[in-house]
């Protein structure tokens, strides 16, 4: 019997999160370490000694720690959903770059010693972007999820965890839909369930 992969995650971390998601979707086994980001274990960081998550080690030793790759390499062996149909690199780029940065000042910004509210005015304003390309059918790329939808997700309720009855009287209802849709999936409880002790 072959050996299933080694995912190091973090349960909580939005980058662990979407390759969770990832290989839930393709089918792909695999041997799920919960780190804690306090006490890295030293396979980990041999691995990958940049240290964040999530780090998967292939049977081979491939390491691959980068999220957006995990998804490549789980997705190009089973894509049953055909999320890689639905990959926009400019808005996850925007994701990843411009909405990141300003959801971290928000979020965390005594860590970062800046005023909170200009980054959530800044992220607001990608979010209103975001809603008008999802009131047109549903989804990022069309009516059903795809890569970019779920490479995206995690990051924008990490936004709207910050403080959700201020997010729910901003006018974004079609992201509001849609983050309230991809939370309630089997898909997302499942990525989301607790490792067992």
């Amino acid at each position: 019997m072959t050996a299933a992969p080694k995912l190091f995650s973090f349960r909580r971390c939005p980058y662990a999160m979407r390759a969770r998601m990832a290989l839930l979707m393709s089918g792909q086994a695999f041997d799920l370490h919960e780190v804690s980001l306090r006490a890295k274990p030293p396979e980990m960081l041999v691995a990958s000694p940049k240290g964040t998550v999530p780090v998967l080690v292939l049977p081979n030793g491939t390491v691959i720690d980068e999220s957006l790759d995990i998804m490549h390499w789980a997705l190009s062996r089973h894509d049953p959903e055909q999320w890689l149909a639905g990959e926009n690199a400019r808005l996850i780029a925007q994701n990843d770059g411009p909405f990141k940065h300003h959801l971290d000042r928000y979020k965390y910004a005594p860590r970062y010693d800046c005023d909170p509210l200009p980054h959530r005015a800044a992220a607001l304003a990608i979010l209103c972007e975001w809603d008008a390309r999802i009131g047109i059918h549903g989804q990022f790329c069309g009516e059903a999820r795809s890569l970019t939808d779920m490479a995206i997700m995690p990051f924008v309720r990490q936004f709207a965890a910050t403080d959700r009855a201020w997010l729910s009287a901003q006018d974004v209802p079609h992201v509001q839909l849609w983050l309230a849709g991809h939370e309630a999936s089997a898909l997302f409880q499942q990525a989301m369930a607790r490792p067992a002790a």
